[in-house]
């Protein structure tokens, strides 16, 4: 839909915010809106408008005494004549009223949208948060059953049967992994900002490798970090159930820095309460014997593969310089090396690619006999140069992601993988998700942690963030590393008085262990 300009008739941010998630769900074009931004960038080119359908839309909410919320939208056509929409709806007894009332406004959009609009239902409906199985959770502490849940998230979220029936099935599959932490229990992730290429989808901080000298700086800076990290831990008498080497990819460092590295992390935290140690390799052309060594013997469990896809058209035009031969020689040494576990992550909806593709793709990956695989729906990021150049590539429309995603999950399912965490993003291909698929054992232990922010995770390196849930309050605070490395080298003593001073806040005063 295009119209020429867009009235709200609020200036409360929240409620703009969620009124514009509607609008960009149904790809609502505003003409006035593009041109403002075309002349700000200062774009040599002219700027060419969409042909609008409708002179303006104007979209109201009237909120009354316990959350009823009327809901209007109006369009104005362009020989002046007015179409006016209405719904309602009012907030539950069980949910925050101010909650309520901002998922009305959603679903009282939706709705006008879809049964008077004619536009087409998404898969996750309203629900627009990253982590959508935080609310299963709060359904499940209200004490509501499996078939209830569900209900719920059809109804109040206009979620799909099948999206709520996986949430709703991957949040209990997850409470006896979460029953295993307390609130002296902690993850730690490791940020190692490098990687040999950028990828046309990226939009990480990552930095292509530097030179030796640059590293060096890094680690020095680097180890400050950690070494604080470390003083935390014995200070606050913290368990580590988790070590997680992400980036960037921290394979992409030379072998001597890399076992450097890994040494210290090990020595620094690892102990018998350690359930989880991850690295995340990346891709083959970051691999050596020399590492793998090195992981099986710092007692790394898992290891992370990524091929994005197995289509080698797709690798080159991506910007990975390895082939798909490569990928596998890469797992076949991982597992005759004996690391326990191996991810491998794919990419849904890559330029060029179609549900053959990922079929193929799929046929290929699964036979190696993975442990776990996930499943990302390809997002578009700022800052990406995929993002920057999008009329250079042509991208699988809706349908055809929706369609991918489905083929992607029949094969992983069909070789005996289920769903085990769930996360989304913004601007992702077909309204879709990451969802992370593993065989009956090998779940993530750090994965289930991090998407459902149920414990402390403290973070070192460019780009990292620590976040630690105050157990006395029921609250989580994050602190964030700065993602330019030239940043973080400089002000990594702020970044660390930053961290130090949430952990007081969340554990200081509290009768030592």
């Amino acid at each position: 839909m295009v119209i020429e300009e867009l009235i709200l008739q609020s200036n409360d941010q929240v409620v703009v915010r969620v009124t514009r998630e509607v609008l960009r769900l149904f790809k609502v074009r505003i003409v006035a809106e593009e041109r403002a931004r075309h002349e700000a960038a200062r774009e040599k080119t002219p700027f060419e408008a969409p042909k609008p359908e409708y002179r303006s839309m104007c979209i109201s909410h009237d909120v009354s005494e316990g959350g009823r919320v009327i809901s209007k939208i109006v369009l104005k056509s362009l020989d002046g004549n007015e179409e006016r929409y209405v719904r309602e709806g009012c907030a539950r007894p069980d949910e925050r009223l101010g909650a309520g009332i901002h998922r009305l406004m959603k679903h009282n959009l939706y709705r006008i949208f879809c049964e008077e609009l004619g536009k087409k239902t998404a898969p996750w409906g309203i629900m627009h948060g990253v982590r959508p199985t935080k609310i299963v959770h709060r359904l499940i502490d209200m004490g509501l059953g499996h078939d209830e849940i569900i209900g719920r998230l059809k109804s109040d979220y206009l979620v799909s049967s099948e999206r709520a029936s996986r949430i709703t099935d991957i949040a209990v599959l997850q409470r006896p992994f979460l029953a295993q932490s307390d609130e002296r229990t902690i993850s730690i992730y490791a940020g190692i900002p490098f990687c040999l290429s950028r990828c046309l989808y990226c939009s990480f901080p990552a930095n292509v490798i530097p030179g030796r000298g640059k590293l060096e700086k890094f680690f020095r800076i680097w180890k400050r970090d950690l070494d604080a990290v470390v003083a935390a831990v014995r200070k606050y008498h913290f368990r580590v159930q988790n070590i997680y080497i992400g980036g960037g990819t921290p394979t992409s460092l030379p072998d001597d820095l890399f076992i450097r590295m890994l040494e210290l992390i090990h020595d620094a935290f690892y102990s018998d309460s350690v359930v989880e140690f991850t690295v995340e390799a990346g891709r083959p052309d970051s691999m050596s014997q020399a590492k793998i060594d090195a992981m099986m013997r710092m007692n790394v469990t898992r290891v992370s593969v990524n091929p994005q896809t197995m289509q080698e058209r797709t690798l080159a035009r991506i910007g990975r310089s390895h082939t798909p031969g490569q990928i596998v020689d890469m797992f076949h040494a991982l597992r005759k090396a004996g690391i326990p576990h191996i991810n491998m992550d794919l990419i849904v909806g890559l330029p060029g690619e179609t549900d053959a593709d990922i079929a193929d793709t799929m046929e290929k990956i699964l036979p190696l006999g993975p442990d776990d695989v996930t499943l990302h729906a390809l997002a578009l990021k700022k800052g990406s140069r995929l993002k920057m150049h999008l009329a250079d590539y042509e991208l699988p429309d809706d349908a055809m992601a929706q369609r991918m995603f489905d083929t992607a999950m029949k094969y992983v399912e069909s070789f005996g993988f289920h769903p085990y965490y769930l996360y989304r993003q913004g601007y992702m291909a077909g309204s879709l998700e990451n969802v992370g698929c593993c065989k009956t054992g090998a779940e993530g232990m750090y994965n289930i942690q991090i998407m459902e922010e149920h414990q402390t995770v403290l973070g070192i390196g460019a780009a990292a963030s620590s976040k630690i849930v105050n157990f006395r309050t029921g609250r989580l605070k994050s602190s964030f590393n700065a993602k330019d490395l030239t940043t973080y080298l400089a002000d990594v003593d702020t970044y660390i008085a930053k961290r130090d001073a949430l952990l007081e806040e969340a554990y200081g005063g509290e009768k030592q262990l």
